[in-house]
């Protein structure tokens, strides 16, 4: 009775944490959309919001962090479970760090809305794609300890990269063409790489994924 009782507890105390990483998940997702959405709409109400709720997901990240080491002092679980606690608190880490960059993004784009809209800021619609699908595939296989889904990340962040650096490429030839904008362009670029550093860490989630799912370390695998 005993031991049913504390692997239920167990059960109970995992659940409220996995719980908690997919609300903060949910938060971050919903930031880093907002983010590009503000640049693109020329909203800037949208931009401030997601800079003040980047600190609902820090104490999320918090929390994760209070119930894992809880949960690792308390019951001392072991294989599996062990890595589902550990996995779990590393993907807070990464989704503190994808709302970082929103944040980032948020600033970037208040300085672009302070000037005449530019057409080349439409061209970041396919870095934002590419990098909102990496997130929301990483969150699902890290839900569904999907090891497939999480091991294809990786290849399509170098597709990632690749649209990111055809970007800088072409921002690059336009401030040697319109010097009066090359402020804009600057922060244009600096919101690629934003997004570019979304998907690397939307990566290291599907990294944890593989870990919890299949005990497999494939940090560093080329």
């Amino acid at each position: 009775m005993n031991e049913r009782h504390i692997l239920s507890s167990f059960d109970n105390a995992l659940d409220r944490l996995r719980q908690n990483l997919f609300h903060m998940a949910s938060l971050t997702t919903q930031s880093l959309n907002d983010a590009v959405r503000g640049l693109l709409e020329r909203d800037v109400m949208l931009c401030n919001q997601v800079i003040a709720e980047d600190e609902s997901v820090d104490q999320f990240e918090k929390q994760i962090d209070a119930q894992g080491v809880a949960i690792l002092t308390r019951f001392t679980p072991l294989a599996h479970d062990l890595r589902r606690v550990v996995s779990t608190m590393k993907a807070s880490s990464n989704l503190e760090r994808i709302s970082d960059q929103a944040v980032n993004i948020a600033r970037r784009a208040k300085r672009i809305l302070q000037s005449v809209e530019i057409p080349e800021t439409r061209m970041v619609e396919p870095i934002h794609a590419q990098a909102m699908s990496l997130l929301g595939d990483a969150i699902e296989a890290f839900r569904d300890e999907n090891v497939e889904l999480a091991t294809g990340l990786k290849a399509r962040d170098k597709e990632l990269n690749r649209i990111q650096n055809e970007f800088i490429a072409r921002m690059t030839s336009r401030m040697e063409e319109d010097t009066s904008r090359i402020k804009d362009y600057i922060d244009l670029v600096f919101v690629a790489r934003f997004l570019e550093r979304a998907g690397d860490h939307a990566v290291n989630i599907g990294e944890d994924a593989v870990y919890a799912g299949a005990a497999r370390d494939i940090r560093h695998v080329k």
